[in-house]
Parts: structure tokens; C-alpha cells; sequence
């Protein structure tokens, strides 16, 4: 355990600051004294470009790197984008750990994602069934990306000695999402999906899938929140030396996705009919976390779903003239 005063005062780089995550986790060391933040959006700095990280950590010698930056998407964009997906993602994170080691980086933070797990491993996700089954077709690439990303911080901790580790959330939503209907995840596709229907008096809807698989949420605020506790918190020895290779942040509470339409359609005030489309992909089944080891650690989530909803919609209802149609 450390200091919680320690890295106040320390460089900090978020990559993928203007994302929803990244945006967060900013707003977050913000709230809580970190002035020192570096911030670097494209085409400033192309995270894939090699050359473009190497210069930029020469340059700007970030103290502490959180890794928020990816290319992230639902299940039809990680099915029909899987080149990109695969690419993109083993580019950012290998540039970015890579240097954070040549550039002597105190600590380093990697945000994977809970779709690591195989598709049909136990219930709750334990942090040691990674690599234990197979994965789920639909967004292997970004799964086998996102694992590349664990391993290589873990690695790097094995023959460098480098602070560097991961954590893997469950599924975000909240302020600055993504509503775009091709490219979203299943929440905030489904607050664009009932408000237009609404709009539109629309008598259904129809989602993807039988609405049988269950799904964990996390609202984005509380993720943030999270990384600076384990910022200010935890080590990389305390992982790796238990045997641990990330850790696991979410809920520990699940919904059908038929449970998650119904309650965004209360929400929103939607009264009809809810159809579902079984000729489309269900994905896994079900994806619980166990956050008993970060429960442990002494961090606990702090929004209920319900509340989280309804701060995303009315997020979405003041930027929805904004939002591509």
C-alpha cells in the first residue's frame, strides 16, 4: 500500500482523455487536487503511430501513464470491424507500455475490459479464470487485444521491475458514452433506441438477441473513482506477487439484457411494445465480475443502476441535438 499524498504533485498522462473513461477518471484527479495532468488529443499525437509516442514521452516525461485510450465498440462493431479492433488496440497499448518503461514511468494503469474472460467460464468472473476457455467469437480481437495489454504490464513488471498493472471493468456507461446505434454498447444504444421511439410514438421496438444473457453495469463516475483509489493505493507487487495478474472493478450485481430494456424504457417513459430479434447474437451469456478482491482492497461502488440511468439520460437528452443521426 501507498502513500495517498504521493502523486499529487506527479505528471500524469491519461491517454484517451476525451473518451468517456478518460474523461472520467480526468474530471476525478481533477476533483481531488491533481493539477499536474498531461492531455494530448489527436492528431496531436496518433497513439498508434510508434514514432508519435516515442517523441511525445521524450518530451513530455509523464510521471504516472493511465491507459484509457482503445477502440471500443458493441457487439456489431467488434464483429464487423475485427482487423481494426485487433490493430488498433495492440498498437496503443504496446507503444504506450513500451515507452512508459523507457521512459522510467513511476506507475502505470491498464483499462482492459470484462469480455477477457472465456465465454463460458464460471459465474462470477474470478480474476484467475483468464486464459482458462475459449472466447466468445463475436469480439475475440478485442478480447485477445486486451489480454496482449495485460500481459505485457505484467511482464514488464517481471523483467523490468516496472509498476505497471491492469484492471479490468465491467460494462461502463454514463456521461460522454457513445449513442451512435452502429458502434455503441447495448445501454446507451438502448437510451437512443426508446427516446427516438418515444419521440416518434413509436408502438416497438426491437433489440438484438432473446434478452436472456445478463450483463453488469458500471456507472463511468464510479470507475473513476476507482482508478485514483488504486492510484493512490496499490502496487503492482501487490498483484503479482499473489499471484494476480489485473483486478476486476464492477458491481457484482447483474440484469438480462430483457430486464435492462424494460427499466430504460420506465425511464424514459416508452409504454410500448418491447420485440425481440433472436436471428441476431446473443454474445456470452452471462458476464458477472467477482469484486471481492477489490472489495477487500477497501473500494466499493457507489451508484445504483437505476440512478446511473437516469443521470445518462439526462446527459443525453441536453447533448442529443449533437449526437450523429
Amino acid at each position: 500500500m501507498t502513500d495517498q499524498t504521493k502523486y499529487l504533485n506527479k505528471k500524469i498522462y491519461i491517454a484517451g482523455h476525451t473518451g468517456m473513461v478518460g474523461s472520467a477518471i480526468t474530471s476525478e484527479l481533477k476533483n481531488k487536487g491533481y493539477k499536474n495532468l498531461i492531455l494530448k488529443n489527436y492528431p496531436g499525437l496518433d497513439l498508434i503511430r510508434q514514432d508519435d509516442v516515442e517523441k511525445f514521452f521524450v518530451a513530455e516525461k509523464p510521471e504516472i501513464v493511465i491507459v484509457a485510450a482503445a477502440k471500443v465498440g458493441g457487439i456489431l462493431a467488434n464483429n464487423t470491424y475485427r482487423a481494426e479492433f485487433i490493430y488498433d488496440n495492440l498498437m496503443i497499448e504496446a507503444n504506450i507500455i513500451h515507452n512508459a518503461y523507457k521512459a522510467g514511468v513511476e506507475k502505470l494503469i491498464f483499462l482492459g475490459s470484462s469480455c477477457i474472460y472465456p465465454k463460458l467460464a464460471l459465474q462470477p468472473l474470478k480474476e484467475e479464470y483468464l486464459l482458462s476457455d475459449f472466447l466468445e467469437f463475436t469480439n475475440e480481437p478485442y478480447a485477445i487485444a486486451k489480454i496482449a495489454g495485460i500481459k505485457l504490464s505484467e511482464n514488464y513488471y517481471r523483467q523490468y521491475g516496472s509498476n505497471f498493472f491492469s484492471v479490468m471493468p465491467t460494462n461502463l456507461y454514463g456521461r460522454n458514452d457513445n449513442f451512435n446505434l452502429e458502434t455503441s454498447h447495448v445501454l446507451p444504444a438502448f437510451v437512443r433506441k426508446f427516446h427516438e421511439a418515444k419521440e416518434k410514438n413509436d408502438k416497438e421496438v426491437v433489440i438484438w438477441g432473446t434478452g436472456k444473457p445478463l450483463r453488469e453495469f458500471l456507472f463511468v463516475e464510479d470507475l473513476a473513482d476507482a482508478m485514483v483509489f488504486l492510484l493512490e493505493n496499490v502496487d503492482a507487487s501487490d498483484l503479482y506477487e499473489k499471484g494476480i495478474s489485473h483486478l476486476n472493478i464492477g458491481t457484482g450485481k447483474d440484469i438480462s439484457i430483457d430486464g435492462l430494456a424494460k427499466l430504460i424504457a420506465e425511464i424514459i417513459g416508452f409504454n410500448g411494445k418491447i420485440v425481440h430479434d433472436s436471428t441476431k447474437p446473443d454474445g456470452t451469456p452471462r458476464k458477472l465480475l467477482d469484486v471481492s478482491r477489490i472489495n477487500f482492497l477497501g473500494w466499493k461502488h457507489n451508484t445504483e443502476l437505476r440512478d446511473g440511468i437516469k443521470k445518462t439520460y439526462e446527459h443525453f437528452k441536453k447533448k442529443y441535438s449533437r449526437v450523429e443521426k
